[in-house]
């Protein structure tokens, strides 16, 4: 398969787009709705939409894989925007009837400082050298996560410098109908976009971890691939959304052919997100551990690991749940664990003090150990 493309600027909407001077759904205190029209985008249509490959979007915030200090680095998404005057010209021409003339900007003066570090994002437009902003008057750009930063806290949560890893969830390679968890080195992930959700991340429409208990994790975009979606019309999008259970997403992010990314967000349509039950959290999850590892095991501060032959009467005295035959996804509140079925007479329990095992009993995920054969 193919490598999908990665999100370095704004996504143009699959359908030609109205403004309804109504409140925002999506934004608070914003005093009017971006609806979806019937009519396919000339962005669509040009970039071939019908072969592109549909994905889900996911609800977090978007984070870039590159190099920083001779090595793979994780980068927050940082976009610079005008200061006060400047923004407050850009207001007024785009609210002036007479704008048919292009805004003029002094990207030396007109922008807000931004850390020696930052790096503007792959395919905005230059002009004498100079990166030049989107149609909203930002340019978008990166910095990179440092270990001690604070305001990124969330963001390096899921990273490992030392061990060059990260934390990624997608699916599960041998079953598209389980997702796993799993130690991915940073190598293997330069040059990608990825969406960085859980508990901390924009408002946690997944309902993952607590505050107690934070959970995040990093999602390579495209990596949740739609398999029966329907044909590109406004009406037959919207009954997808409402009716069907892979609907219940917040939009969809077509990769085409030529690198471009379309897309449709549940509030082009008119309709609510967040929701409750998700499709991501209908699905069971698989926690990959390579227990071999004893740098894995360090990287992300795992406290201790308890080897213990468990049957079934012993895993329901110890956890007051018996192993069940098949994959169904169920609550799980901090300290349960199911196991994956092909485990249930002999397993090795890994008891982590890593974040992620203590998944708050809001969300639907199920957390299987799986553990991988000794060499």
């Amino acid at each position: 398969m193919r490598r999908l493309g990665s999100v370095q600027r704004k996504m143009p909407c699959v359908f030609v787009t109205e403004v309804k001077e109504e409140p925002s759904g999506k934004r608070e205190q914003q005093p009017f709705k971006v609806l979806a029209t019937e009519t396919l985008s000339h962005k669509a249509l040009d970039a071939d939409i019908y072969s592109a490959i549909p994905t889900e979007k996911v609800d977090g915030t978007c984070c870039y894989i590159t190099t920083y200090k001779g090595q793979p680095y994780l980068w927050a998404r940082l976009d610079r925007k005008p200061n006060k005057l400047a923004e407050k010209r850009f207001k007024n021409f785009l609210h002036s009837k007479q704008n048919s003339k292009e805004f003029f900007w002094n990207v030396e003066e007109d922008f807000k400082p931004v850390p020696e570090c930052w790096i503007p994002a792959k395919e905005i437009e230059q002009l004498n050298g100079n990166p030049m902003p989107d149609e909203n008057g930002h340019i978008p750009g990166w910095v990179p996560v440092e270990k001690n930063n604070k305001q990124y806290c969330w963001h390096s949560s899921v990273v490992n410098y030392e061990f060059e890893i990260a934390l990624v969830l997608k699916h599960h390679p041998d079953d598209p109908g389980l997702l796993e968890i799993s130690a991915v080195p940073l190598s293997d992930l330069l040059e990608q976009t990825l969406e960085l959700i859980g508990t901390n991340i924009n408002g946690n429409p997944y309902g993952l971890g607590s505050k107690k208990h934070p959970l995040h994790l990093l999602i390579p975009h495209g990596a949740f691939q739609i398999r029966n979606l329907p044909t590109l019309k406004h009406n037959d999008l919207l009954s997808w959304f409402e009716g069907c259970r892979e609907g219940k997403i917040e939009g969809i992010v077509w990769h085409c052919n030529d690198g471009c990314l379309i897309k449709v967000h549940r509030h082009h349509l008119g309709l609510c997100w967040p929701i409750p039950d998700t499709y991501m959290n209908s699905k069971p999850v698989v926690i990959n551990m390579n227990l071999n590892n004893n740098n894995l095991l360090c990287a992300f501060g795992l406290g201790f690991i308890v080897y213990a032959q468990l049957t079934s009467e012993t895993f329901k005295e110890n956890f007051g749940l018996v192993p069940d035959p098949i994959f169904t996804p169920l609550p799980l509140a901090p300290h349960n664990v199911l196991l994956h079925p092909p485990l249930q007479s002999s397993v090795i329990l890994s008891l982590f003090t890593l974040n992620f095992l203590f998944l708050s009993p809001q969300t639907s995920l199920v957390s299987f150990i799986k553990k991988k054969k000794v060499d």
